[in-house]
């Protein structure tokens, strides 16, 4: 199917990019191959969009999402967990998204704040990039670049692309079955145009779900990089 940029113009999309980052490169948390799709973000960032951002999992040492951090648990056990009653008292009256309790993987120790592993991966070309940084909450687990599952803490990345005026997102990165589908399921939530690049996306699984429900949810999936820079839209 013909890739569709009706209504995309560079002055009103943004580029995402999720989570390339030291240690889920070549690190604790590494994805597979997770160093083959540097190179196609690389490329994509050369395009002139409105608004490049790049986003870092920023956690403090005592996440919740760490499996360290749990008595007799083990890495990759799953537990239940519950919105923290701090910020749910800070509830504004007209928030009625219910806080149901969550299924949360518990992960090996990754993406520590002031550690290495948090850094940005070497060749990437993320100078000039705005920078959003999530999970930073201790009881919060937040795969979304825009706010936790039960939309308690935000990271103020919808006010940014509004003030921008940007009506198109373009997400790529890391990890396509976590972090990617969870942003780009939230910008189409905000009402977003949102396009996923298959080629400069990796996953943890390989069972290629993520692709289904974000199709489901009414994203767009753009199998190549090259449709974009090649597309006269984008051309310079």
């Amino acid at each position: 199917m013909p890739l569709d940029l009706a209504s995309v113009e560079p002055s009103n999309s943004a580029i995402l990019v999720i989570d390339v980052q030291n240690d889920f490169v070549s690190g604790s948390l590494a994805v597979r191959d997770a160093e083959q799709i540097i190179n196609t973000i690389n490329a994509l960032l050369t395009l002139p969009f409105a608004l490049k951002v790049a986003t870092q999992d920023y956690h403090p040492a005592n996440h919740i999402s760490f499996a360290r951090n749990h008595t007799g648990k083990k890495e990759f056990d799953k537990i239940t967990i519950f919105p923290p009653a701090e910020l749910v008292a800070k509830r504004t009256p007209e928030d009625e998204r219910p806080l149901e309790a969550l299924e949360q993987v518990l992960w090996p120790v990754h993406c520590v704040q002031d550690t290495t592993g948090v850094a940005f991966v070497d060749g990437l070309k993320h100078e000039g990039l705005e920078v959003i940084r999530k999970g930073c909450d201790v009881g919060i687990e937040c795969y979304s670049a825009f706010e936790d599952p039960w939309g308690l803490t935000n990271t103020g990345l919808k006010d940014k692309l509004r003030n921008k005026e940007i009506s198109n997102v373009f997400v790529v990165g890391i990890a396509g079955d976590y972090c990617v589908k969870s942003t780009a399921l939230d910008a189409k939530k905000h009402g977003f145009r949102t396009f996923v690049i298959r080629d400069a996306v990796k996953s943890v699984s390989d069972e290629g779900t993520e692709w289904t429900e974000m199709t489901k949810a009414g994203v767009e999936i753009i199998d190549t990089a090259e449709e974009l820079l090649t597309s006269k839209i984008f051309s310079q």
